[in-house]
């Protein structure tokens, strides 16, 4: 069970302050972060992908490539790239050069992008929205398996022949399959053999099990062994001292991200209520102390099956103090609970077949 975190690089106004940290301290806090999960013994640290004023990282892997070099053990991600509107050649280069820093432990997760800003900035048009996606991810694939690319499509020029380097120390770059939870990216993962990570961020965890399932599935059907397969979730949440300290920490800047957001999108206005509905056992928000951020992740991971939590911190602008903080509790303290349980449970089960 790998244990990790997700950022999104926020640079949203203080909601107690309205100050709005710069783009540069707050990717200078990100390394900070990715270094001390990387010290608390933390699997895996993401970042995201955007092009807008309040997210401050639109090129995760130069932000990853600073971490690098600074990190031992942890494995550093996109969270997502958005694959739609860059180029797979730029975009392989790139996490092969983190890979090489890191000794080994870059990953790509690709998805289409949730937010769309990057479409007109790089000439995309949205009505080729899925095609793109389909197209650029057979081209990223094929230039994971081989040092040398022939490839044509649509939406971008032909490669005859040509060589695509600098070459990963890995053997092959792992690359996940994001997802919101739709059927489709869940069968396409499944067929391709690829790991997939699903966005749980609202509603009951509980109705991602027919995806996980529908995963497999799809990957059985199509020759992979189920055994390998590996499944992510990327949740928002804050461990804290105690889960009323933590909710009333981390409610304010969610519930400012979650109502701008809402009204770009037309969601409806999300209230305390929302928020400490999503906060119960079966709900999407990982927010209290220890125990009961632990107590939610061991339960995602048996009734979902999910191999791999992220805790999405922070979804707005907090003190960079208190998600120092939460991250190390998170390594320190909540992991080694989850660890140890999912592993009792693992041979109890294996004991009963």
């Amino acid at each position: 069970m790998e244990i990790g975190i997700t950022t999104f690089v926020e640079t949203t106004p203080d909601v107690h302050t309205g100050k709005v940290i710069s783009h540069a301290e707050r990717i200078r806090e990100v390394v900070e972060e990715i270094v001390l999960a990387d010290k608390v013994g933390l699997d895996v640290f993401g970042v995201g992908e955007h092009h807008r004023e309040d997210f401050a990282c639109s090129a995760p892997a130069v932000l990853l490539a600073a971490a690098a070099s600074q990190t031992k053990h942890i494995k550093l991600t996109s969270a997502v790239s958005v694959l739609s509107s860059d180029d797979p050649v730029r975009l392989y280069q790139e996490f092969s050069t983190v890979d090489a820093i890191s000794n080994g432990r870059a990953e790509i997760m690709a998805g289409r992008g949730s937010f769309i800003e990057s479409f007109p900035l790089f000439g995309y048009d949205l009505q080729d929205y899925d095609e793109l996606y389909d197209e650029k991810l057979d081209l990223l694939l094929k230039i994971r398996e081989s040092e040398k690319v022939t490839w044509s499509g649509k939406h971008r020029p032909s490669i005859n022949n040509l060589g695509i380097y600098p070459r990963p120390v890995q053997t092959q770059i792992p690359v996940w399959i994001a997802s919101g939870g739709t059927p489709q990216s869940a069968v396409r993962a499944g067929v391709l053999g690829l790991p997939l990570v699903l966005a749980i961020i609202g509603g009951s965890p509980l109705q991602f099990a027919p995806i996980v399932e529908l995963y497999k599935r799809a990957a059985k059907q199509a020759g992979h062994d189920v055994s390998k397969l590996k499944v992510a979730s990327h949740s928002h949440g804050f461990v804290g001292e105690t889960t009323d300290s933590a909710k009333d920490k981390f409610y304010p800047p969610t519930a400012q991200v979650m109502n701008v957001l809402g009204k770009e999108r037309g969601w409806g206005t999300y209230t305390r209520k929302t928020f400490d509905e999503a906060s119960s056992l079966e709900g999407a928000l990982y927010v209290g102390d220890v125990a009961t951020v632990a107590e939610k992740i061991i339960f995602l991971r048996k009734n979902v099956g999910i191999t791999r939590f992220m805790l999405h911190v922070p979804v707005g602008s907090m003190p960079h103090e208190d998600v120092l903080r939460a991250i190390e509790l998170l390594g320190t303290e909540v992991a080694p609970i989850v660890r140890a349980e999912i592993e009792r449970w693992e041979a109890e089960t294996e004991n009963t077949l």
